[in-house]
């Protein structure tokens, strides 16, 4: 783990990308250890995570995640979900973050020497190439490891430094207890069959 003790560092969390590269290599993310690693390793500024959130569920399983994240040093930035039916007749969920990351990682790099993303995304590599041109030290923390890479060769290449999620793995998994069933981390996973609907764009993968 690179370590840059001397620069103002924040992170970006694309939540649904970050918990589908972890269970693909088979763990679960202790957020509070995963903070702490990046504490130790720069002066952080701010821990962003983002997800969508199906809101008119009586019960959304990432509640919990979110408003424990909430009090545990992440800022939360959250928007509805949007329901539509396509031209076969299935019904969609979409709940794609990408702008308001973009959004808050282009307003707050003038602040920063260094940010580090969560997501393979490649749609991500156009905005990682606007903020180091004004500077800032960009790192992209996902996997190749797991059976389908789940990081763009193209945002791997723009990135400054590329952190592979199984090498951290041992520092942020979350250990002790039973394992929570896949569905009850994260955002809705692109073909979740419990309910019948078909989700999509959440998670973005490469």
């Amino acid at each position: 783990m690179p370590n840059y003790q001397n620069e103002r560092t924040a992170l970006f969390i694309d939540g649904s990308n970050l918990y589908a590269a972890a269970r693909a290599l088979g763990f679960d993310i202790d957020y509070k250890r995963l903070l702490k690693v990046f504490k130790k390793n720069g002066q952080l500024v701010r821990a962003l995570y983002y997800t969508a959130l199906m809101e008119e569920q009586e019960y959304s399983p990432i509640r919990p995640l979110v408003d424990w994240l909430d009090y545990n040093g992440y800022s939360m930035v959250t928007k509805p979900t949007k329901e539509f039916t396509d031209a076969a007749g299935r019904r969609k969920i979409k709940g794609n973050m990408d702008i308001e990351l973009a959004i808050d990682m282009m307003e707050m790099s003038p602040h920063l020497d260094h940010i580090v993303i969560f997501s393979g995304d490649g749609d991500f590599r156009r905005l990682v190439e606007a903020v180091q041109r004004k500077g800032v030290r960009v790192t992209v923390v996902s996997t190749i490891q797991s059976q389908s890479p789940m990081i763009a060769d193209e945002l791997r290449r723009q990135a400054d430094v590329f952190i592979e999620l199984a090498d951290i793995q041992d520092e942020i998994q979350r250990v002790g207890g039973p394992r929570k069933p896949d569905y009850d981390d994260g955002m809705p996973q692109d073909d979740y069959e419990d309910d019948g609907i078909d989700y999509e764009d959440e998670p973005n993968h490469a």
